[in-house]
């Protein structure tokens, strides 16, 4: 184990887990610099929860509408009304002392119910003198207009739009700039307008845009101050009604290279975005901003009710198809957008994004994404998730205190989903790494514990505990005969070499068959079943376990004995009983065995053999277990240190055919041994001394015979040595 903890296979190396943290943090920048649909659609979104969770507290400021209501097209008839209606609203407003006059509807064609128009209509000779003796409606509300704060509106298309191009305004303004902002680069452009009949343009005050500026979800957030037509700077309705009440003729325009930040309309001050425009915050309804155009037409107004009022005229009828979607998820009339940036200019309630809104939140972005993918990919996942959350409370409670604060608007959802996209895919390459260090650890420690063992620990960490339970298991004892004497007569590292080759093969053949190595010691294997798994076939296991080691182990030395190594032979005990299994030691290192007398009883059975002439002695209660293995009674042996018999097998499958006795003629002579009335010492030792004479290699016919002839009346036998 020479490598150290950071380069083990599955940990990303300090410079890989900052490449990949880099990589994560240049992902979600180019994302935010690409700003695509989705993500705006996210941060208009949250900047709508804000306004609806924190409408703007209203201040009285003059502004008012004046309605084009349904009640007012139920008493004066439906739209478009005569012009000499709409000169008749003028004077009604004028006279109830209007500081301005604004219409939020488009005048920019003759009026079709004008005695002249009647007149071609009708063809009625009669009827045509009549007329002509009539004032035109158009030249009626052109000389309302005259001398009249009023502002009339009118529509800038974009290229390609086949309204021909007008004026932008009869009256004289200038635009002043400062710090040298290039109004043509950042300007929203448009090629050509709609605008008033030059009748009306010639008489009116100014006339100012009627465009908004709609987000792609058509939610209205925003009011342009000025725009472009062409070359020419062309003021909203807003702002233009906004310089006709305070009679200034300058537009002062504040901004650098990065676009306009601040336009200056006399005293009064407004902060935009780049291109001009004004962020809307929208308050509580407010019923009291609509005055109905027939209550100003019938007279009803109260005294002073509009005086000293910037006025706008538009309408909120349906029919009229000019409403809009706002961010509290409600629709209104156009004309009110306009209002509400009259209302925040004469308030001083600005909601702003500042040009360094998009730079912060782009640092933000980097450093949180950094942070939390640095964080997912060396904690774990509890401290990673405590970290993320502690960040998005404070980017959100951040924001939040902004707009509440100093009404600025600032985007947490976007970096915010971007450290949530960090964490989860640092997280995953962390749990992908950590899964892959596990299952190098698991098969790094399976070389030192067993497998078993180390899959069982990984399931249940909880039993990493001091103590044990009481447990039936089943062990197989393993011994190399004369390995001692191999290594002094050996060249050690050779000899280690053949151990580890023979231990090799050992272990594989207990681990196939489940079993949970107990310990070695030297050239000894001591292997545990049903444990730490129940195994309910554990016996079965142990012995087949043992024949295939003892297969393994007799191949294996008939080959080195070939190569000229003196290699000796496996000796193996296998038994069966009830043990304490768990873990012992210290708090400072666990030692994983089973305690109690079957196991060392097992390594007794190990011993014997050497005894017996036998490589393989199991006993009864392993064989209650096993079914089909052919065997050979051994006999009743009380081992070293016991004084209860116990009865002990030799498998078939581990004795050499070629010099053991038939199997039907020793079972026949040692039932004549077993306890009972059956018993006939003297008849069995003339069986096993016909059975030596036959077969004299056999170990187990040679031990019985030699032990009738000293007078050994049953099948006992007592063991004076281990």
């Amino acid at each position: 184990m020479r490598q150290r903890l950071d380069q083990l296979p599955g940990i990303p190396s300090r410079v890989l887990a900052l490449g990949l943290t880099l990589a994560l943090a240049a992902v979600a920048l180019v994302l935010w610099l690409a700003d695509p649909i989705p993500m705006q659609s996210l941060r208009l979104a949250q900047f709508d929860q804000f306004q609806r969770w924190h409408p703007r507290d209203y201040t009285p400021v003059p502004v008012r509408v004046v309605d084009i209501d349904e009640a007012a097209l139920k008493e004066y008839g439906q739209w478009p009304w005569p012009r000499t209606r709409l000169a008749e609203l003028v004077d009604g407003l004028t006279a109830a002392g209007a500081a301005s006059i604004g219409f939020d509807v488009l005048l920019s064609e003759p009026d079709r119910t004008s005695p002249a128009a009647m007149a071609q209509l009708w063809h009625d000779p009669q009827a045509t003198a009549v007329l002509a003796r009539l004032p035109d409606h158009d030249a009626v509300f052109a000389r309302s207009l005259a001398g009249r704060p009023v502002v009339l509106g009118q529509n800038l298309l974009p290229a390609g739009g086949a309204a021909p191009e007008s004026p932008a305004s009869a009256a004289q303004f200038r635009v002043v700039r400062r710090g040298g902002v290039d109004l043509q680069q950042w300007l929203t452009g448009f090629a050509s307008a709609v605008g008033p009949l030059p009748a009306f343009a010639g008489s009116a005050a100014g006339v100012g845009a009627l465009n908004t500026a709609p987000d792609a979800d058509g939610v209205l957030r925003r009011v342009p101050l000025l725009l472009r037509l062409g070359t020419q700077v062309v003021p909203g309705l807003a702002a233009e009604a906004l310089r006709v009440a305070q009679h200034q003729q300058n537009y002062l325009v504040q901004g650098n290279e990065a676009g306009v930040n601040e336009v200056r309309i006399g005293k009064f001050r407004a902060p935009t975005d780049p291109q001009a425009e004004m962020w809307l915050h929208y308050p509580a309804d407010r019923p009291d901003l609509f005055v109905s155009a027939a209550v100003v037409l019938g007279g009803k107004l109260a005294p002073d009710q509009l005086r000293g009022q910037i006025v706008l005229v538009g309408s909120s009828a349906a029919g009229l198809m000019d409403l809009r979607f706002n961010p509290m998820g409600q629709r209104m009339a156009g004309v009110q957008a306009h209002a509400l940036a009259l209302e925040q200019l004469l308030s001083g309630q600005h909601l702003q994004r500042p040009p360094w809104a998009a730079g912060f939140e782009a640092l933000i972005l980097l450093l949180g994404t950094l942070a939390v993918a640095l964080v997912a990919l060396g904690a774990p996942v509890r401290w990673a998730a405590l970290v993320l959350a502690a960040l998005l409370a404070l980017l959100g409670g951040g924001v939040w205190y902004a707009f509440v604060g100093h009404a600025i608007l600032l985007d947490a959802v976007n970096p915010g989903l971007a450290m949530v996209l960090a964490f989860g895919l640092a997280s995953g390459i962390h749990h992908w790494a950590s899964e892959r260090q596990q299952r190098w650890l698991r098969a790094a420690f399976s070389r030192y514990v067993s497998p078993n063992r180390v899959a069982h620990l990984v399931a249940h960490p909880e039993q990493l505990h001091l103590g044990g339970q009481r447990q039936v298991c089943s062990f197989v004892f393993t011994d190399l005969a004369g390995f001692t004497g191999m290594m002094e007569a050996g060249d050690p590292a050779s000899v280690v070499a053949l151990l580890n080759e023979y231990l090799e093969g050992m272990l594989q053949i207990a681990f196939r068959h489940e079993g949970t190595l107990d310990r070695i010691v030297g050239d000894a294997v001591a292997v545990l079943f049903s444990a730490p798994v129940a195994q309910p076939d554990h016996r079965q296991r142990a012995l087949n376990c043992a024949l295939e080691m003892d297969a393994f182990a007799a191949s294996h030395a008939t080959r080195l004995r070939a190569q000229g190594m003196p290699w000796g032979d496996t000796r193996i005990g296998v038994h069966s009983g009830e043990v304490i299994v768990g873990n012992f030691g210290g708090r400072t290192m666990f030692d994983y065995r089973a305690l109690g007398d079957p196991i060392n009883t097992a390594a007794r059975l190990e011993s014997v053999n050497k005894h017996l002439g036998t490589r393989v002695c199991v006993s009864a209660a392993v064989l209650d277990g096993c079914a089909g293995v052919a065997v050979r009674a051994v006999g009743r042996l009380v081992l070293k240190g016991k004084s209860l018999p116990l009865e002990v097998f030799a498998p078939i499958a581990s004795l050499d055919a070629t010099v053991c006795a038939p199997a039907d003629p020793y079972d026949a002579a040692m039932r004549l041994l077993e306890p009972g009335a059956g018993r006939d010492a003297a008849a069995a030792r003339e069986r096993f001394e016909a059975l030596a004479r036959a077969y004299p290699g056999d170990p187990l016919v040679a031990l019985h015979a030699g032990r009738l002839r000293k007078g050994a009346p049953d099948d006992l036998i007592v063991m004076a040595d281990k």
